[in-house]
């Protein structure tokens, strides 16, 4: 068995595409079923989460360095896109999203954000798409506030004025 280099440092900060951002706090060793395997302890900001990830696993689990500025601008301008209305079944919509949140790639989260929001004067939405929306707007403004180094309530208002100014 080849060990796995050890891609990320202690205090560096990654995305988790199941949870979102997170801190590495430690690389710890740990035997288990007398296999020595070392982890990544990944602390999610958000959910009070600990988390521990093999290094062999960080590939599959898809854990990842936070985003290039120039990705976040890719973001920026997917958020002032015409958002696209497909009028499918909500429940064949919500899988499409929730993939799209889960894949832990920040230009498909902003498609969803886009998506999903509502302006005060368009028509209601359902709990399920507000659930949706809330989900990956957090997703969304936690990684933005950790490459803009901002906090996660300016990220949140600089989306949500994208989405209403256009």
């Amino acid at each position: 068995m080849n060990p796995k280099k050890i891609e990320f440092k202690t205090g560096e900060t990654v995305v988790y595409p199941k949870h979102g951002v997170g801190e590495i706090v430690k690389i710890e060793s740990m035997e288990i079923a007398s296999i020595k395997t070392m982890f990544y302890v990944v602390k999610m900001e958000q959910s009070k989460l600990t988390i521990r990830v093999p290094l062999e696993k960080q590939e599959e689990v898809g854990l990842r360095k936070i985003s290039s500025k120039k990705v976040i601008d890719e973001v920026y301008q997917t958020l002032k896109l015409k958002p696209k209305i497909r009028r499918i079944m909500w429940s064949r919509r919500a899988q499409e999203y929730d993939t799209k949140i889960f894949s832990g790639d920040p230009i498909k989260i902003a498609e969803v954000v886009r998506d999903l929001f509502r302006k005060n004067t368009q028509s209601e939405q359902s709990y399920s798409e507000r659930q949706m929306f809330q989900i990956a707007i957090e997703r969304l403004a936690r990684e933005l506030a950790a490459v803009e180094k901002t906090d996660y309530f300016q990220s949140t208002e600089k989306i949500e004025s994208l989405l209403r100014n256009k």
